[in-house]
């Protein structure tokens, strides 16, 4: 019987014809070299050298010393601020000031029948206040700036500095329209705070608080300057504050308000709470502004400032028309301290300033501040408005006196 041998026949035709079109198409396979192919080639560049003990795979990576840097150099600041806090945290001290009070007696006790029960042996009515706050060394010689408010009216004035000492401070002035005051005291090998321009603070910087916050002692906050130039927070009769959201709290008054360098940029002074801590928005007085502040009080013993002698209440769009005005510029002068520049000079209640030596007003409290800034004696134009008429008028700058002494007549 003759077997049908085509069913295994064909297959191994197929793997035959299939194995030479492999070996045709990859001549590789048995170990022939492949056949080169011409191709254009590019213009012929300079090749920089690649360093013999290096391989050519590692020279495109950077050396593990790169590699370990490239992160901090991408950083925009310092991983701590230990260093700052070093620099600074020795000139800011902590101050208690006490002052005796009179005590309010109890009605009872201005009865003859019940003061014969005591006799002379009458409960004391005076107390003993205490308050703390904090200050800033600023000079060798032992002058320290604080807030007035921290040690105004005080009897004893005690600073404690961080390294243990301790010793009484004497005042030597106060400006209570900027709420700062300067103290010395008498301690050898003082730690010294640098000074910053506070022209130089923006807002996003690093801002460090330090005081002695409900005197649990030196303690150190950190947040950012939140804004620059507030005023019309109703603190301060002259009003340049930055603002911090740095944790600010009872007891840090008149501590350092400092920059990721260690360097003052603020005296701490106030906050808005509605609970009485730190709600992340704190004041501080600039430290131009205290420096300023500093060399009046150390070389004049007050702070002299240009003065008016006017009493002005800021316009709103119906007084302003009420006036003529098309839009609410300038002060309404509402009263005039008798014998002062302005009386001298002829100006009246009712009248309108919009314009100091040729600048209109259109901020009271920076007009005040830029009055306050003229030396006292100069002759300054200004532009009034009386009847609906403009009028020129020059008054010589007085002296700003002291509080009691202004009293406007209306």
């Amino acid at each position: 019987m003759r077997r049908n041998l085509l069913p295994y026949v064909w297959p191994a035709l197929i793997g035959v014809l299939l194995a030479i079109v492999l070996l045709n198409a990859f001549p590789q396979l048995l170990g022939r070299p492949e056949s080169p192919v011409t191709a254009p080639q590019p213009p012929t560049a300079p090749v920089s050298p690649t360093p013999v003990d290096a391989p050519a795979e590692e020279a495109s990576r950077p050396s593990p010393e790169l590699r370990q840097s490239a992160p901090m150099a991408r950083q925009q600041g310092p991983v701590t601020y230990s260093e700052a806090v070093d620099r600074a945290a020795p000139a800011v001290v902590n101050i208690y000031s006490s002052r005796v009070v009179e005590r309010e007696q109890h009605p009872l006790m201005s009865d003859p029948f019940f003061r014969q029960f005591f006799g002379d042996d009458l409960p004391s009515r005076q107390r003993m206040l205490s308050s703390l706050g904090s200050g800033v060394i600023v000079s060798g010689d032992g002058y320290v700036l604080t807030n007035h408010h921290v040690i105004g009216g005080a009897d004893q004035i005690r600073v404690a500095l961080r390294d243990g000492r301790e010793t009484l401070a004497e005042v030597v002035g106060t400006d209570p329209e900027s709420d700062l005051a300067v103290l010395r005291i008498g301690l050898d090998s003082l730690p010294v705070i640098e000074l910053a321009d506070s022209g130089d603070v923006a807002v996003g910087d690093v801002s460090l608080a330090i005081g002695n916050p409900f005197g649990v002692g030196q303690t150190v906050t950190m947040g950012i300057i939140s804004a620059t130039g507030r005023s019309h927070l109703g603190l301060n009769a002259y009003e340049d504050f930055i603002q911090t959201d740095a944790a600010i709290n009872p007891g840090n008054s008149g501590g350092a308000l400092i920059n990721a360098e260690g360097a003052l940029v603020g005296i701490n002074t106030a906050i808005f709470s509605r609970s009485g801590g730190s709600q992340g928005i704190g004041f501080a007085i600039p430290a131009n502004l205290a420096r300023n502040i500093l060399e009046e009080l150390v070389t004049q013993g007050r702070v002299i400032r240009g003065w008016l002698g006017i009493e002005a209440q800021e316009l709103n769009q119906e007084l302003a028309a009420s006036f003529g005005l098309q839009a609410p510029r300038g002060v309404v002068i509402a009263a005039v301290v008798p014998g002062g520049p302005a009386a001298q000079a002829g100006l009246q209640p009712g009248d309108v300033l919009l314009a100091v030596d040729g600048r209109p007003i259109l901020d009271a409290r920076v007009a005040m501040s830029d009055i306050a800034a003229i030396e006292p004696g100069a002759e300054l134009p200004l532009t009034v408005l009386r009847g609906g008429e403009a009028l020129e008028v020059t008054l010589e700058v007085g002296e700003r006196p002291p509080p009691e002494l202004r009293r406007p007549e209306p």
